[in-house]
This record gives C-alpha cells, sequence and structure tokens, in this order.
C-alpha cells in the first residue's frame, strides 16, 4: 500500500555513443515513437481524459477484475454522482465494480441511521448491467479465491492535484497493478474525488439507474395522486383525462438559505437564493403555461422554518395554479415510513416525470433532474431542448428570463468536459 512510484523519469535506452549524431536521432525516434503509443494508450475515444476503449474483460471473455471504493455517503444526488464516478473510475482501470454501499440519510441529520444500505436495495442490479451492457459493469461481490488485494491509497487535500490523480490512474493499468484481481481504494467519499469525464459519460451511467420495484411503486402512487387529485377539482371525480402538472424543487430551507447566502458571498453573485415570493412569482410567470394546472412543491418539510411550513401553499399563487406538497397531497406517510435516502429517490421520480420542472441550478438534486430530462430528450432524437414546447421543459427560478419576473429556460450542457457545474451549481445553463 501507499502513494505509487513515478515512472518513466528513470527509463533508460541502450547502452550508445550519444555524441555521435546516428544515435541522438534513434534516441529522438524513439521518444517521438513513445508518445504516440503514449497517447494512444491514455487518452480515450469517448472525453477528453482519461480511459481504456473497449473493456477486454467485458468484451473478450477475459478474466474480470475488481475495482472496491469506500461507503458512498451524503445526499441522494450526492450518491449518485459518487457512484458514477466510481464506475468511470472502473471503466478506466477496465476493472468491474464491486456494487458499493450506500447510505440512508445524511450522516448530520440521522446520524443514527448512518448504515450501509446495499446498492440493489434501490437501484436493480440486473437492469443497471443490462443498460449499460459493454460501458461498465458491476459485480456483487469478488471471488473469494481472487487474486491479491492491492489497498491504493488515494490521496487528498491541495497538494494532491487533477495532474497527480490522473498520473495515478494511468499507473493503475500497468504493470504491476494491473495483475492484481482486485484493486481496493481508500480514500474519502469518490464524490470528492477529481473528475476526469464529461458530462456525457455520466449521463450514460445515470440512465442506467432503474429504481427497484418497491421504490419506484411508491412514486407510480404520488404522481397517480397529484394528477387525479387536480383533476377531480377542476373537472370533477367521472373526468377520464388527467391534467398536467409542475413539479417545483422549491428550496428555502433553513440549510439551505444559510448555505446559499454563503455562496452568494463567497462568488460575488446574487442569482443563487430565491425567497418563496420569487419562487411564486416566477412560476406563475411561465410563458405560455396552460391552466389549471397542479404544482407539485418537492419540498423538505421537516427543514422548513414553522411559519413556512403552514405557508408555502397560502397567497400569491396565480388563478389556475393549483399547489400541494405532501401533507395536502395525503402521501405524506408514504414518504414518512421511508428513510432520507429513499424519500429523496421517491421526490426525484415526482420531478423527472413532470410535464414542466422547475429548479434551482445551484442545487444539485435539481441540476440532475433536469440533466435526466435532457438526457431523455436526446434519447428521443429531440434537436429542441428549451421551452414550454418541447417534451420535458425546465426552468431555473433562481435566474432571470427574458423579463425580470420570469424563471430562465433550462437544459443541461452535454459538452461540458465534467460535471463541475451539476455537482456544485452555476449560472451558465446551456439555454439562453
Amino acid at each position: 500500500m501507499g502513494f505509487l512510484p513515478t515512472r518513466f523519469k528513470h527509463s533508460r535506452f541502450l547502452r550508445l555513443n550519444f555524441n555521435s549524431l546516428a544515435c541522438k536521432c534513434m534516441f529522438l525516434l524513439l521518444l517521438f515513437v513513445a508518445a504516440l503509443v503514449s497517447r494512444a494508450i491514455f487518452l480515450p475515444k469517448f472525453s477528453g481524459f482519461v480511459g481504456i476503449e473497449p473493456l477486454p474483460h467485458l468484451n473478450n471473455g477475459g478474466k474480470p477484475k475488481f475495482l472496491e471504493v469506500p461507503q458512498i455517503v451524503w445526499g441522494l444526488n450526492n450518491q449518485k454522482i459518487a457512484f458514477a464516478r466510481a464506475c468511470l473510475t472502473a471503466r478506466t482501470l477496465n476493472r468491474t465494480l464491486v456494487m458499493p454501499s450506500l447510505s440512508a440519510s445524511l450522516f448530520y441529520k440521522e446520524v443514527d441511521q448512518l448504515k450501509p444500505i446495499s446498492f440493489d436495495k434501490v437501484f436493480h442490479f440486473e437492469k443497471f448491467n443490462s443498460l449499460c451492457k459493454g460501458f461498465v459493469q458491476l459485480g456483487r461481490h469478488h471471488p473469494q479465491n481472487s487474486d491479491k488485494i492491492e489497498l491504493i491509497q488515494k490521496g487528498s487535500g491541495r497538494k494532491w492535484t487533477v495532474e497527480k490523480d490522473l498520473e495515478q490512474l494511468q499507473q493503475l493499468t500497468e504493470h504491476p497493478y494491473n495483475e492484481y484481481g482486485t484493486i481496493r481504494i481508500l480514500s474519502k467519499n469518490p464524490f470528492l474525488w477529481h473528475d476526469h469525464w464529461p458530462v456525457k459519460d455520466y449521463a450514460k451511467v445515470f440512465e442506467c439507474l432503474v429504481l427497484v420495484e418497491e421504490i419506484s411503486n411508491e412514486a407510480d402512487k404520488v404522481v397517480s395522486k397529484i394528477r387525479k387529485k387536480i383533476t377531480s377539482l377542476q373537472n370533477g371525480n367521472n373526468s377520464t383525462t388527467l391534467l398536467p402538472y409542475v413539479a417545483v424543487h422549491m428550496r428555502i430551507e433553513k440549510d439551505w438559505m444559510i448555505h446559499c447566502k454563503k455562496l452568494e458571498q463567497r462568488l460575488n453573485v446574487t442569482e443563487i437564493c430565491s425567497s418563496k415570493e420569487q419562487i411564486i412569482e416566477r412560476v406563475g410567470n411561465i410563458a405560455g403555461l396552460k391552466t389549471p394546472i397542479g404544482i407539485y412543491l418537492a419540498v423538505a418539510d421537516d427543514l422548513l422554518e414553522e411559519e413556512g411550513n403552514s405557508s408555502i401553499l397560502d397567497g400569491g399563487w396565480k388563478e389556475g395554479l393549483i399547489p400541494f406538497e405532501k401533507k395536502k397531497l395525503g402521501v405524506f406517510e408514504i414518504y414518512k415510513k421511508q428513510s432520507y435516502l429513499i424519500r429523496s429517490a421517491i421526490d426525484y421520480e415526482v420531478c423527472v416525470r413532470s410535464d414542466v420542472f422547475v429548479g434551482n441550478s445551484f442545487s444539485t438534486f435539481s441540476s440532475l433532474v433536469v440533466l435526466d430530462r435532457t438526457q431523455k430528450m436526446i434519447t428521443m432524437g429531440l434537436d429542441e431542448k428549451c421551452g414550454l414546447d418541447v417534451r420535458w421543459p425546465s426552468y431555473a427560478y433562481n435566474l432571470q428570463g427574458e423579463s425580470k419576473d420570469t424563471p430562465r429556460a433550462w437544459a443541461a450542457n452535454m459538452s461540458d468536459l465534467s460535471l463541475q457545474a451539476i455537482s456544485y451549481g452555476s449560472n451558465r445553463i446551456s439555454c439562453p
């Protein structure tokens, strides 16, 4: 175990007389060839950074090799990003990722519930491997009689630069590390690892994440309840035409407001925090929004201020906009019985499936919902991704649209070379 030795620094060629012109030319030629070979090996065809393609052990029947990573923690979408980064690391190393443990709760909110939860208790294991076949692969565990497990310490801190991290990944593809049956990485949460992959690679992994039926069915119940509730209020219980709904990821919780105000100060920007009043106004001013329409408020009720818990539905909403939150909708018990992770997964599905989504561009939750919706439009071959006329329109209420009182149309920038903007937020979104 330990930091990997730097290679290629002291490589020696044949002992020749370098004073001769012929030997000097040969030396330069060998350097040129070595550079071309290194470029072919270390630069992938599918991204701007590291990667190896194709995966020999997935496509050619070779003996599988494995990668183990630490338990994945924090919120649902931080965990999804960490998981995808672990998958892409395994892809880079031509290894199968041993199914990691997720965490059922945020450690600073529910310490007593910070128990590992198996990946396949949240996402469908077989469907993941089927959908991601040839790209990345999960294994339930490495064989008990597998070759030696090599422990690798991944660096951290300011001195552990992107370049050092990239060099380490490259070294792990070489002898002797590529001979080990299992490489176990010892480090912090993979969310904190350096990012070497483009958005489109992450999107491919996210596409393969399918909730298990138990969770998906709960999301079905919530979506069905939203549509039926709105329809019955407007057209009577006998109507067979279900009305559409808007999902609003309403970030007005105490901890979020503290975080976003500090972030505004640090970044010297003003378009991160949004008040309840601004969100209500901008949602109501979405151009072309046909009413009546239901507004599902995806909000962490237990983190709202006491007065906000009773007032988010009251006043300010334009006529024809019908707001609901979990309690008024009558689905709070569905959420209450679940852990934080599962509650977030249900809300995520409700937002992804909505006819219109409105969120905050500095929220990882909102950003991944928009990425998911953008990727769906790409998969369907749809060119237009912004505005109310597209299949899955999305908006950022924290960013001003065409006028002061409207939200900005939002689609994920699939050409980004890293997940930085989605992981940490941005006011530069791909829609004008």
